[in-house]
């Protein structure tokens, strides 16, 4: 492996490090589309900024977009707070508009300029190797290094510094403002590390690969766990895991790199989906089953109980009749006399069914319950 293939790797995982932590309480607060929102609408921002400073590598830029992501926020919260707008409309009317008016100043007057919505939409993680930082003519390492590097640092401190706050007002904002913790504030302080984590992934990766980092990641790790420090780590886990294997599926298919990244985020979330051991939908399936089993094993009881001892027990009490009289099919009225078989419930005489002392039992508790 050369070193322009680990200044990628790096930074790919720092990038999915980044947005992971930041994404995990947007999953939390029901916010996952507002990384879309930012994403697009910080590009206002930072053209605003160009036309003042003249310079593409300016921190003035960070510190446009960042504010152009606050006030998409406010002015989406405020629509909200008309009551006229639901959140997902309100996300949907604001961040159109300022991603549309971006485009159009760029189209008016910075077209001979790099600075492009294709670039900013899809970027190119493959061109990192190549956008070196010097100081005092010494090679540091790719510009997006030492960026993404930053915005982590910066990203691990906001969590670090305000962990219970964070976690008190995500689960109930009115309990945080009863303790003084300002749950506005940290909101806005939460958007504003959104916002620096979005702009500073831009050049390197795109808004598409961002958004999937951001959402997909800690939506997997909500399928896993619901305990805040395990979906923080999850997220984190299942953010690298997708940036290696994505890069291993852009070298050997040779294809888009961030793309490749963007797809894995979503096969892993489709396997946690699958068979999560507490919300996948194999364990549903299975305990679905299992539930139907049981519940028709106690239907077979009852039925059994009912007749026992009548003039019709000879005709009602046999598998025959359970096809007729409860609608099973024979494979599954087989698989349910087996049940009762396996567990001592009844003792079967070709197609005949009788209880035993313990199916009576049963039998009985089950209809006191249901009664």
């Amino acid at each position: 492996m050369g070193i322009e293939q680990l200044y990628i790797i790096i930074l790919a995982c720092i990038v999915a490090a980044s947005c992971s932590l930041c994404g995990v309480f947007l999953i939390l607060r029901r916010l996952a589309l507002i990384s879309d929102a930012i994403s697009h609408s910080v590009l206002l921002g930072i053209v605003i900024a160009f036309f003042f400073v003249h310079d593409l590598n300016s921190p003035i830029l960070i510190l446009g977009a960042t504010l152009t992501g606050v006030l998409m926020v406010y002015l989406t919260e405020l629509l909200i707070s008309s009551k006229r707008l639901k959140k997902d409309a309100s996300i949907g009317l604001v961040f159109p508009l300022f991603f549309s008016i971006s485009i159009l100043l760029i189209n008016l007057f910075a077209h001979d300029i790099h600075l492009d919505q294709d670039s900013v939409l899809l970027g190119e993680i493959a061109f990192t190797p190549f956008r070196l930082f010097s100081l005092w003519g010494l090679n540091l390492g790719p510009v997006s290094l030492w960026v993404m590097g930053v915005i982590l640092l910066l990203n691990i401190a906001f969590v670090a510094a305000f962990y219970k706050e964070l976690k008190l007002s995500t689960f109930d904002s009115g309990l945080a403002t009863m303790l003084g913790f300002f749950p506005t504030f940290i909101h806005y302080a939460l958007m504003s590390v959104v916002s620096i984590t979005a702009v500073g992934a831009f050049e390197s990766v795109g808004a598409i690969l961002v958004v999937a980092l951001m959402v997909v990641p800690p939506a997997t790790a909500y399928l896993l766990s619901h305990r805040l420090s395990h979906m923080i780590a999850l997220s984190l886990l299942f953010g690298i895991l997708a940036s290696l294997l994505g890069y291993l599926m852009a070298f050997l298919l040779d294809v888009s790199i961030a793309g490749s990244m963007a797809v894995m985020t979503g096969i892993l979330f489709f396997l946690a989906f699958i068979f999560s051991p507490s919300q996948g939908i194999l364990i549903k399936f299975l305990l679905y089953h299992k539930q139907r089993l049981l519940f028709s094993a106690n239907m077979l009881l009852i039925q059994l109980l009912d007749h026992e001892g009548t003039h019709t027990e000879q005709t009602e009490n046999t598998v025959s009749n359970l096809v007729i009289h409860m609608q099973w099919s024979y494979s599954f009225a087989n698989k349910v006399v087996t049940y009762a078989l396996q567990h001592g419930f009844v003792n079967r005489s070709n197609d005949f069914l009788t209880l035993t002392s313990l199916g009576r039992e049963k039998a009985r508790h089950v209809s006191v319950m249901d009664s």
